[in-house]
This record gives C-alpha cells, structure tokens and sequence, in this order.
C-alpha cells in the first residue's frame, strides 16, 4: 500500500495557496498550510480539517520551526509548493519606496529562499530521499505590468531560484518546477472586473480564469514521479493581456 504522501503550502489560508491544499488533501496528501494569520489558520484546521501553523515565511527563524513542526509531525516532506507573496501598490518606477521594495523582497524572494531551502535539506536528508518543490512565479516572472517594478523584479528572480533549485537539487532525486498563474479568479484579483492599468495608460477590465484550473495543475506536477519534473507551466486567462503586453 502507498504511504500518505506530506505536502507543505505556504500562504494556504487565501485564495491560490487555500485552494490549492485543499485540492491536494482530495488527492490523498497529508497537508500542512502556514500562514501569518493566527485566526485564518485556525479556521482552515477548524472547518476543513488541515493542519495549520502560523508562519512568517519572512523570518527564516520562523520558517526554521515551521519545518521542525513538519520533522516531528511527519518525518518528510514529499512537496513544498512555495506560494506565499503579496503585491504592491501601482507605483512609477521613480516614486517606490525603499521600504516598500524591501518588504516586497523580503515576501516574495527571500520568503520563498527560506521556505525552499528548508525543503531541500530536510528532502536530501529523509529516507527515501527526494521531494518536489514548486514555486508560484507569476506571468510578472516573463513580463512586467506597468507601475510594478518591485514585484516584477521578485518574480523574476523566483525563475532564477527555480533553475538554481532544479539543478542543485539533481544530485539528491529533488526535482524543483515552477507555475506561473495569470489572472486566476481570487478575492485578490477581483479588482481586474473594474480595470487594470495597461501599458498605453488605459484602465481596462482583464479576464479571469477559475482558480480550479491552478488546482488541476498543481496536482498535475505533484503527482509526477521525481525521475519526470514540469520546469515551467503557465496557467491564465485565455485572453488577458500577456502575449503582446505592452
């Protein structure tokens, strides 16, 4: 009989990173979500039975118990996916504010650093050795919105991580994928029915696509064996404004 497969989704307690385990708990997986959140973790253990953890995926001492939390629960971890982030306002690249970078790098780049390291040394270390590790990049990992320059350049540098992972990790059966979502119809993309800033300075209403559809593919990658790894798949809304940006 297989074992219970452990996965760890970080920000697991709204939209992508929720539905996503509670995709993967259908699935079979033991799952474990963490969030910043005391209450909203409390409510994903209460109404859907998940373990939960509060987190803050920017404080590698925190990230440090979230997996000693994870070693002593489970004794593994068979996948991470990396999901935790935050956007920014709409800036002019002139007017960002340095503490306003800092904290999108500190969420969305050094979280994710911290979160997949863990992963990888508690991977190279079980018996049988191995997991999977993926990150949610975004279509901002290829193509920049207007007046994002801090997030962009955070998941940008999420691919750079990815392939450092993907190869680094060969050596210890760790494959390391990344998905890059576009649009996906959550409450923090719910403000793109009223409009969106384009390139040309429009404001113009951009389609959204059911986050059930990340699920899918999410499970997808997870259910791979480590000898097969999906490197880069882009999930969105078939007709949002991406291919052409700009």
């Amino acid at each position: 009989m297989e074992s219970t497969r452990i996965a760890l989704v970080t920000g697991g307690t709204s939209g992508i990173g929720k539905a996503v385990a509670l995709g993967l708990a259908e699935a079979g997986w033991a799952v474990t979500i963490c969030g910043r959140r005391a209450d909203l973790v409390a409510e994903m253990s209460r109404s859907h039975g998940i373990d939960g953890v509060v987190c803050d995926v920017t404080d590698p001492n925190s990230v440090e118990n979230l997996f000693a939390l994870i070693r002593s629960r489970y004794g593994r971890l068979d996948l991470a996916f990396n999901n935790a982030g935050r956007f920014a306002p709409a800036r002019p690249f002139g007017d960002i504010d340095v503490s306003v970078w800092r904290e999108m790098m500190d969420t969305n780049l050094n979280g994710a650093f911290y979160v997949a390291r863990e992963a990888f040394r508690l991977m190279r270390k079980q018996s049988p050795q191995g997991g999977r590790i993926i990150n949610n990049g975004s279509i901002s990992a290829y193509v920049p919105r207007p007046q994002a320059a801090s997030y962009t350049t955070s998941k940008h540098a999420i691919t750079g991580l990815t392939k450092a992972i993907s190869l680094d990790g060969r050596a210890y059966n760790i494959a390391c994928g990344q998905i890059d979502i576009g649009n996906a119809a959550t409450d923090m993309t719910s403000q793109m029915n009223s409009g969106s800033l384009q390139a040309n300075g429009t404001m113009m209403p951009e389609p959204t696509f059911d986050v059930a559809h990340v699920v899918d593919a999410v499970r997808y990658m997870a259910a791979l064996p480590l000898s097969a790894n999906v490197q880069f798949m882009t999930v969105m809304a078939t007709n949002m404004p991406y291919i052409g940006r700009g």
